[in-house]
């Protein structure tokens, strides 16, 4: 549809002899028109930030709405305002369909237009309006068969979900693509999902309900997730999942968690292969959530271990070491980790834990004697290394 977006603008700056650019209802950039570059006047900062940004901030928004441009349903005159950037008079087209406003069209006011001409700009901005609910719809179409299919056990219901996930993306579903998670979402699973508009590549997003796991007083409680199907250009590069997953991470209007991390997927060719490409999401999500070492945003080719620590169900946790998870002993815990992380060398663990070595033996008695594991033991060691990277993981 971009290019029957970026017609329609032309056609408008055609009609009103003026560079037009068309925005939709949360000033995100969809399409804009050539300008004449001996206007200087033309570029002002909030248009210049649209252009290169594709997105105005909250502080413009809330200027132009002042003027009652989302409620409007005929051209809106703007005036200029130096001090917010608006060097130059706007003239807004309101965008809609079906009593909707789905976005706007931008022009510089030059006050010599005809109402004919402006009846015509607006039959053009109407004709917008269609496009974009019908883009809008395709979209939340796309994101419940995404949620459909992620939440469905193997057998009919799967089937029946990705079926219509190909229906929503239409040609687009036989290309390639990476699934992107961010956990926690914002607002759990009552929490909207973004429009997928709004992050680059994205085909379609849903929000994920916690999943269920083992009770366990020790853990945190499950979390719900974002889930964004994300096409690529070729099954061998993953560079549009990392700026969707980039985009998300910024929250999209939303309060993201300090806490919140995303991961990508390895990708797939089709839609055949897409709750294990979530499985991976997720996973290399939680590693990233376990590990500051990856970075807020983690590939699951890049997480190592934490590959096959993912595949154990959530909420497991090994007899022995579950006294040692308990809050009260958060301090022993990390010293294992830290012990078991450098090999069992008591000098490196010591100078990163900053602590004397006496201390550290003193505590790795107590590990001994609190979870019955002998640290001269190859398997008690690797049992308590996977039983604290697999806590480390959390839900």
């Amino acid at each position: 549809m971009r290019g029957d977006y970026q017609e329609l603008v032309d056609e408008v700056s055609a009609l009103l002899g003026a560079p037009a650019t068309l925005e939709d209802r949360d000033f995100r950039l969809i399409a804009f028109g050539a300008h004449d570059s001996d206007d200087d006047g033309a570029m002002d900062p909030v248009r210049t930030r649209s252009i290169l940004t594709r997105r105005s901030t909250a502080e413009v928004r809330s200027w132009f709405e002042r003027f009652g441009i989302a409620r409007a349903t005929a051209p809106v005159r703007i005036p200029a305002a130096p001090d917010a950037g608006v060097f130059r008079p706007r003239l807004c087209l309101p965008v809609r369909h079906g009593g909707v406003v789905h976005g706007y069209v931008w022009l510089l006011d030059t006050s010599g237009h005809t109402d004919a001409q402006l009846a015509a700009a607006m039959a053009v901005a109407a004709r917008i309006g269609a496009l974009l609910a019908a883009e809008s719809r395709a979209g939340a179409d796309a994101g419940r068969a995404l949620g459909d299919l992620l939440g469905s056990a193997s057998g009919p219901g799967r089937t029946a979900a990705r079926e219509a996930l190909r229906e929503a993306l239409g040609p687009d579903a036989d290309e390639a693509h990476a699934m992107v998670c961010v956990l926690p979402w914002p607002g759990g699973e009552d929490g909207d999902a973004p429009g997928p508009r709004s992050v680059p590549g994205a085909a379609a997003l849903c929000v994920v309900p916690p999943q269920e796991s083992t009770p366990d007083t020790h853990r945190e409680p499950p979390v719900a997730a974002l889930a964004a199907l994300v096409r690529l250009r070729s099954a061998t590069m993953s560079g549009p999942a990392l700026t969707a997953a980039a985009r998300l991470m910024e929250g999209n209007g939303r309060a993201v968690e300090p806490s919140a991390r995303a991961g990508i997927s390895t990708p797939r060719q089709g839609l055949a292969e897409l709750p294990e490409a979530w499985h991976e999401a997720v996973s290399a999500a939680r590693a990233a959530r376990a590990q500051p070492r990856l970075g807020r945003t983690a590939e699951w080719d890049a997480i190592g271990p934490y590959r096959m620590l993912a595949a154990l169900p959530a909420g497991a946790v090994d007899q022995a070491v579950r006294p040692l998870l308990d809050p009260s002993h958060s301090d022993l815990a990390h010293t294992a980790e830290v012990y078991l992380d450098r090999a069992g060398q008591a000098g490196r663990a010591a100078a990163e834990l900053r602590i004397h070595r006496q201390t550290l033996y003193y505590r790795l008695s107590r590990i001994e004697r609190l979870t019955g594991l002998d640290l001269d033991d190859g398997e008690d060691r690797l049992l308590l290394h996977i039983a604290l990277k697999t806590a480390g993981l959390g839900d």
